[in-house]
């Protein structure tokens, strides 16, 4: 079983910037497609996909609310995907997740093909 483990969250003023990383387990990590989802506070929100990117690095996807002001990348040499943040605003509140795809070399972003989660890391951006 892979292990997801997210690192960079934080507390910001409304207008800042906040970087996230997350780092996988294991030598399968080039193969698989990546996302960042998020998950606001107020009860029975749904976990929200915020961006994905394929396994090489060349399809990417961001829901409509964070584009151009959210980044992803990857670095397969390190294991690594990241997610840059910029002009936060506090409805970008949430416990951030990183997911790796179930299937590899797969550039289908739906919500289900992600099966493998972080622990999760709080983005909290004030007002």
């Amino acid at each position: 079983q892979v292990q997801l483990t997210e690192f960079g969250g934080g507390v910001v003023q409304a207008g800042g910037s906040l970087n996230l990383s997350c780092t996988y387990s294991d030598e399968t990590f080039d193969r698989n497609a990546m996302a960042w989802f998020r998950q606001a506070p107020a009860p029975g929100t749904e976990r929200e996909l915020v961006t994905a990117i394929s396994w090489h690095g060349t399809s990417i996807f961001y829901t409509d609310s964070v584009k151009g002001r959210f980044t992803i990348s990857r670095d397969n040499a390190k294991n690594t995907v990241y997610l840059q943040m910029k002009d936060l605003k506090p409805e970008d509140t949430a416990v951030y997740y990183c997911a790796a795809h179930d299937r590899p070399y797969s550039t289908y972003f739906g919500r289900g093909a992600f099966g493998s989660w972080g622990q999760g890391t709080q983005v909290t951006v004030s007002s």
